[in-house]
């Protein structure tokens, strides 16, 4: 053991705290992300970075995810693993009727993989019911290639280039529910299979193949035994079609972290090796954590560290950061907008695809403009604007211009997860209206009379290890009341539950428009304070 493994673990067993927050003490570190001190604390990102795939190109760290029915994939950034920037998506919609229908929840896009090959980045993801996909970009943060299908076929999932040293490329796989893994061989551009694939392993629900070439042998980082419950096997041959010997590399063991596999074998140019892998947190959706790996001698990682003495490593709950010779001070992704730029800020997601007719940033200047399109009720409002919900509390405000509203329009703030929920204003034929909005069930509160600004603050404050989430608003910008009782979230359709803003019309009477501006989310670590650096 190294000295800075030996320090890593002396902040393991010493930093467990009890964090006082005003509605109670909490026995459990809730700490994540980089703590200032030369460690961190996992999960690194806590938020819904589902199914994470990072790759290493020069000293730069990239990574992807799931998105599945949220439009699009982002593309983040790192220089030390551990603190990253949203620099881009992928793409922006996918031209199936489930996702302009709002019938989509849950499909979408699977467990992507990011590669880097031939001065070019590569991204493959399969869509349950439409088949296999990829795009391809000469810079990570785009523009990328608009998505080519490569297969169409129903229940595939998890797919994974992999270029060999003599150039042959070849694409793993694996099915809906249970496997088993498939290899094909691929086209050097990518764009065609050329064979019907061979069956290499077979296992109890084995997905999310991920390649590596190390030492003369095939590898394949494999999650199996599912989302909540599994663990991480890697298995290695000597001929890419096996036979592969396998080891059982990451379990859950003493720890209360479950479920932790699914993600990325990364090295450093300094020749340490990470491990990227998710853990399935409701509601906050599967959360990023960050594991050393030690290869041993008999040619297989150790992956976090081997708490219970059987050969199989558990997460880590604190450890030294990467040495990756990079200092930075620790920030997290963007979240607030304030709707400045004619571009959508990239942290921002449609609810399945947009109609890009009725959104813009340039109507009118620092304001987002969504106009209303029919709904009965929220889930199935087409242009809302989402974003990941991130750390253990927090608050999000925006402003609402209601002054060009129709009559039966409804524009807010809304929770969209397990519960939608919602705050807002809705326009009657008898006026203006403050509403609240659970599950498909609307209620209005007092009219809104007297408001020359004709704008409110709307508000949620976020507490998710009580999971309590509270609506208020304000009229005069200064005093803000609550709205609606108390509600919890839940994870839903693979995703954890998000910050939107929308609009709809319930009647024929489309057309009216609801302006947003200052869309302001501070994320606390303990309650409110100082907020993180974002």
């Amino acid at each position: 053991m190294n000295d800075r493994h030996f320090f890593a673990l002396a902040c393991l067993f010493c930093c467990t705290l009890l964090w006082v927050k005003p509605s109670g003490i909490y026995a459990q570190d809730i700490r994540w992300g980089d703590l200032g001190n030369g460690t961190y604390a996992n999960p690194v990102l806590l938020a819904d970075y589902s199914d994470p795939d990072v790759i290493r190109v020069g000293k730069k760290y990239y990574m992807t995810c799931s998105e599945f029915h949220f439009m699009g994939m982002p593309i983040l950034e790192s220089d030390d693993m551990v603190n990253w920037r949203i620099i881009g998506q992928i793409y922006h919609r996918f031209d199936n009727d489930e996702f302009e229908t709002m019938s989509g929840y849950g499909q979408g896009t699977w467990a992507p993989a990011l590669r880097y090959h031939d001065g070019r980045f590569w991204m493959y993801v399969c869509t349950p019911n439409s088949g296999l996909y990829m795009s391809t970009s000469v810079r990570p943060e785009g523009p990328w290639a608009p998505l080519h299908q490569v297969v169409a076929v129903k229940g595939w999932e998890d797919p994974c280039p992999f270029w060999d040293d003599d150039g042959q490329a070849y694409l793993g796989h694996s099915r809906v529910g249970a496997g088993p893994i498939i290899i094909h061989r691929m086209s050097a551009d990518g764009k065609q299979l050329l064979d019907e694939g061979r069956t290499v392993y077979e296992g109890p629900v084995a997905e999310g193949t991920k390649f590596l070439k190390k030492d003369g042998y095939y590898y394949l980082s494999i999650p199996e035994g599912g989302v909540a419950t599994g663990w991480q096997t890697i298995l290695r041959s000597r001929n890419i079609y096996g036979p592969y010997e396998g080891r059982r590399c990451l379990e859950t063991g003493t720890t209360a972290v479950n479920g932790p596999h699914q993600g990325a074998l990364v090295d450093t140019p300094e020749g340490e090796w990470w491990f990227f892998h998710f853990q399935d947190r409701s509601p906050l959706g599967r959360v990023l954590h960050l594991q050393p790996v030690v290869w041993q001698d008999d040619g297989f990682p150790l992956i976090g560290q081997d708490i219970d003495g059987n050969g199989v490593g558990e997460p880590v709950g604190t450890w030294t950061k990467p040495a990756t010779g990079k200092s930075r001070k620790p920030r997290m992704p963007q979240s607030s907008d304030r709707f400045r730029n004619c571009v959508l800020s990239p942290q921002w997601a449609w609810n399945h695809n947009p109609v890009d007719s009725c959104w813009s940033l340039t109507r009118r200047k620092g304001w987002l403009a969504l106009k209303a399109l029919k709904a009965d009720r929220l889930r199935g409002a087409r242009n809302t604007l989402t974003q990941k919900s991130m750390g253990y509390a927090g608050q999000a405000t925006v402003r609402l211009d209601f002054s060009q509203m129709a009559s039966g329009q409804r524009a807010g703030l809304c929770c969209l997860g397990g519960a939608t929920c919602a705050i807002g204003i809705e326009r009657t034929d008898d006026g203006l209206y403050l509403y609240s909005e659970r599950d498909g069930t609307s209620a209005r509160s007092h009219p809104v009379t007297g408001n020359r600004k004709r704008s409110v603050l709307l508000r949620v404050t976020v507490d998710d290890v009580r999971n309590v989430h509270q609506f208020a608003y304000s009229l005069d910008g200064k005093h803000f009341a609550d709205l609606g009782e108390p509600f919890a979230e839940r994870n839903a359709d693979w995703k954890g539950y998000r910050l939107g803003l929308f609009t709809y019309n319930t009647t024929d009477n489309v057309g009216g428009e609801a302006y947003f501006t200052d869309f302001t989310y501070q994320i606390y670590d303990h309650g409110p304070g100082k907020p993180r650096r974002q």
